[in-house]
């Protein structure tokens, strides 16, 4: 499985990473780099968390 990190410089300084294949993955940081590492991070937290929490858990069902 792979995926896209786009990372852009914000107005006020900080580097803003976001992996646009998983909704809500977005992290910032000082430098790109960082942004990135973070927001990988994240993106396997979602991850492991969907493979844990089968989708009709996550639906309420």
């Amino acid at each position: 499985m792979n995926f896209f990190i786009e990372s852009e410089l914000e107005e006020d300084g900080r580097w803003l990473a976001e992996i646009s294949g998983i909704p809500g993955v977005l992290a910032y940081g000082v430098t790109a780099d960082e942004a990135m590492a973070k927001a990988e991070i994240l993106a396997l937290r979602v991850l492991a968390e969907r493979i844990e929490t089968p989708m009709i858990k996550r639906a309420g069902y």
